[in-house]
């Protein structure tokens, strides 16, 4: 089982199962709603994710057509995305996680609209868009 929260801590979530792919997104919208060059994301099944405290303090923002982030409205701490679209699945935001993960980001992904400043240094695939 893994465990994570936001960064005050009012919301915790446990993950009975296992996370998709780690990608890391340089989208501006990652970039905003991060306050980083870059977001770090994995899929978690809906069925496998569970809030265990501070479902009080959830709150969402629909950042483009169908896309929705969920936060701590406490502390702003961005805990994963949802789209109705593909509604088993979340696009956790690893960051968020307390347990150690042995997760390694398979691609860098939206790059063609990354920062200017972002330096790329490393040598896992990079896609101009989602692949």
């Amino acid at each position: 089982m893994l465990k994570g929260s936001c960064l005050c801590g009012g919301i915790g979530y446990e993950i009975d199962g296992d996370l998709g792919p780690a990608m890391i997104c340089h989208c501006s919208k990652c970039r905003k709603a991060n306050g980083s060059a870059f977001a770090v994301n994995a899929q978690v099944a809906v069925s496998d994710f569970r809030i265990v405290r501070g479902r009080e303090l959830l709150s969402e923002y629909e950042s483009s057509p169908g896309v929705f982030r969920t936060f701590c409205q406490r502390c702003a701490s961005p805990l994963y995305s949802r789209r109705p679209s593909m509604p088993d699945a979340y696009r956790l935001r690893v960051g968020t996680l307390d347990s150690e993960v042995d997760i390694r980001p398979q691609a860098h992904i939206f790059v063609a609209s990354k920062a200017s400043w972002d330096l790329i240094c490393d040598h896992i695939p990079q896609f101009a868009e989602r692949p």
